[in-house]
């Protein structure tokens, strides 16, 4: 019995000078080493304030540029209103390309050629996101005397169909309307009905390139009739 005693206070004992052995190395580390745990929390709580800091400020930013916006767009004449959008500092270039798509609109109407210089400037600018170079191009395009000539017109409008972006089908509209200025009807036609068989054509869409369909004297195809029953139907 003694014996397994004493083997057991060994065992005991052994257990014992291990753990502490244990802790006088984990304290010892931490000695060593316990700055970089320190550090990292430091890291962590500074890293979480400046996120939160950059949140707030990007959130001032955004109300800032917006109130800016409904200021501007508030006044009461088209020029002060386009040279109000014109003033306005902007943090990236999708903001800038949004300004220039508002203040190109409000100086369309009485200064359609400076609205459509200003438009393909921002379609040429780089940086400028994609979507918005299409619908600035497009744009300027549509505006009745923006002074592009039907070469210009015809191939921005051709570089916008074979893009495949959101504007495609709008762009072969254009490339219609186009043909029929300068007298190609059938080739006028061929397209509007391409248009309306699309799958992706929406139905303000069909229903336009129809119209220029009858126009021509033309049947419309089945699809575009199917359309405009059931229009008139909901109507």
């Amino acid at each position: 019995m003694q014996g397994g005693r004493g083997v057991s206070d060994s065992d005991s004992f052994i257990e014992e000078v291990t753990e502490e052995v244990r802790r006088d190395r984990l304290f010892g580390y931490m000695r060593r080493y316990g700055w970089i745990a320190i550090l990292a929390i430091l890291l962590l709580v500074g890293g979480a304030a400046w996120n939160e800091w950059q949140k707030a400020q990007a959130r001032d930013a955004a109300q800032a540029l917006g109130d800016s916006i409904v200021a501007a767009l508030a006044l009461d004449e088209r020029a002060a209103r386009a040279q109000a959008l014109s003033e306005i500092t902007v943090p990236n270039p999708s903001a800038q390309a949004v300004l220039d798509l508002l203040a190109a609109s409000e100086a369309a109407s009485e200064s359609p050629e400076e609205a459509a210089k200003r438009l393909m400037a921002m379609a040429e600018r780089e940086g400028t996101d994609p979507v918005y170079r299409q619908i600035a191009t497009l744009k300027a395009v549509t505006l009745p005397g923006s002074g592009l000539d039907v070469d210009t017109r015809r191939t921005l409008m051709e570089g916008l169909a074979r893009s495949g972006g959101l504007v495609r089908l709008l762009a072969e509209e254009q490339l219609g309307l186009i043909d029929l200025e300068t007298g190609d009807k059938t080739a006028a036609l061929d397209r509007m009905m391409q248009i309306v068989a699309d799958a992706e054509a929406t139905a303000g869409l069909r229903r336009r390139a129809t119209q220029v369909i009858v126009a021509l004297g033309a049947e419309p195809p089945e699809t575009a009739r199917i359309d405009q029953s059931g229009a008139a139907a909901s109507q």
